[in-house]
């Protein structure tokens, strides 16, 4: 007997990070398609995992994150942005900040519901929506810097607006929010009742002195927002899949519900070992130095190229335009710069859900200084 189903997710196929991967892997290219490091970790994380295995930390943790570790989180953030944050009610650890994302989607996204998204985005917010019954709203971001239109965010609220989704240090275009961009969110959820998800996952990575807008640092809107941010970015450690977020009570009640039942908890020893590390301030407060250092090396590396660089005020990604190069669509001149240059890199119209394509790519530069020296030379020749 056949068996017969619909698709719960008809439009998902395998995602264009593993098809740029696999694709690079293909033809011996230079992978500055996905992000992640190409570079270890902090040594003494490395130990702070291995002292704990041994310790014997290596059964399930509680449900929400080990005690330490979510007071951890709470003083980081207080210190950072002075928001205290309860560590036994309003912080819980995920397994990596997509579960959280995920998670907070599910817990208070009905049928019917809509969700508010900006585009590009990261490609995980649509498919959770539509996994929950929502109905996605698209609100286009200014091109080419990637700047909120407030008023077409407000044209596009409704009564069935039940969350905005927003993501600042942003990815793909590495854009960050300034201080007037909060004062507009605020305006806004102070006439309409919708809640906020807070993708921050990257904030410590903002660059030429300017500091993280976190919606931690305004009230208003902490009170009603999820705040999902990322060790696996801040450490170097992707594979540890190890992130957080921070809500008020209620909203972290409803959300624990859905964490418990979607991984429960999230592997020992990797949170003893980062409550332990957090003590080292200095790792986070020297990343926005370090990965601008890698920002402004390889856009140096580029300039006698044929790509036209994007500003990039956060992030570890670098946009270009490449109307010097092709006429060709971004997903097939992607193709073809794996294939014959021999670098991978994200076409960025698989951000956006209708492929909207302003002939931009992504580059990843959280690499080695030899590694992204390498992939300019072959970048530069063409």
């Amino acid at each position: 007997m056949s068996l017969s189903f619909q698709s719960k997710l008809p439009h998902v196929g395998t995602t264009i990070f593993s098809t740029m991967s696999q694709l690079a892997q293909q033809h011996g290219a230079i992978n500055l398609s996905q992000g992640f490091p190409d570079f270890h970790c902090p040594p003494a994380l490395v130990e702070l995992v291995s002292e704990a295995m041994r310790q014997g930390h290596n059964q399930y943790a509680p449900s929400h994150g080990i005690v330490m570790l979510r007071q951890q989180i709470s003083r980081k953030t207080e210190w950072l942005y002075g928001h205290r944050a309860n560590p036994d009610t309003e912080v819980t650890v995920t397994s990596g900040a997509t579960e959280a994302l995920f998670a907070a989607i599910a817990a208070v996204v009905h049928p019917g519901d809509e969700v508010l998204v900006l585009e590009p985005c990261y490609d995980s917010y649509v498919p959770a929506i539509e996994l929950s019954g929502g109905v996605p709203v698209f609100v286009p971001l200014t091109f080419p810097d990637y700047s909120v239109d407030w008023q077409l965010v407000e044209e596009k609220l409704s009564a069935k607006t039940r969350l905005l989704i927003i993501n600042s240090p942003h990815n793909p275009s590495g854009a960050v929010w300034q201080r007037a961009d909060l004062e507009a969110l605020a305006n806004l959820a102070d006439q309409y009742p919708f809640l906020i998800l807070s993708d921050e996952v990257y904030e410590h990575m903002v660059f030429d002195g300017q500091p993280h807008q976190s919606l931690l640092t305004v009230p208003a809107l902490a009170e009603r927002a999820f705040v999902v941010s990322s060790f696996g970015k801040t450490y170097h450690t992707t594979g540890w899949k190890v992130g957080y977020c921070l809500a008020p009570a209620a909203l972290t009640v409803e959300f624990r519900k859905v964490h418990q039942y979607l991984t429960f908890s999230t592997a020992t020893p990797f949170q003893h070992a980062i409550a332990a590390f957090l003590e080292q301030q200095e790792h986070y407060l020297a990343l926005p130095q370090f990965y601008q250092q890698k920002r402004d090396l390889f856009r140096e590396l580029l300039r006698p190229s044929k790509f036209d660089l994007l500003p990039c005020a956060g992030t570890y990604f670098q946009l270009a335009r490449y109307d010097q190069l092709s006429d060709l669509p971004d997903v097939d001149f992607s193709q073809w710069l794996t294939r014959e240059a021999g670098v991978a890199v994200i076409p960025v119209s698989v951000f956006h859900h209708d492929g909207q394509d302003h002939r931009v790519i992504r580059f990843c530069f959280a690499k080695k200084e030899e590694t992204l020296r390498a992939a300019a030379e072959r970048l530069c020749r063409l």
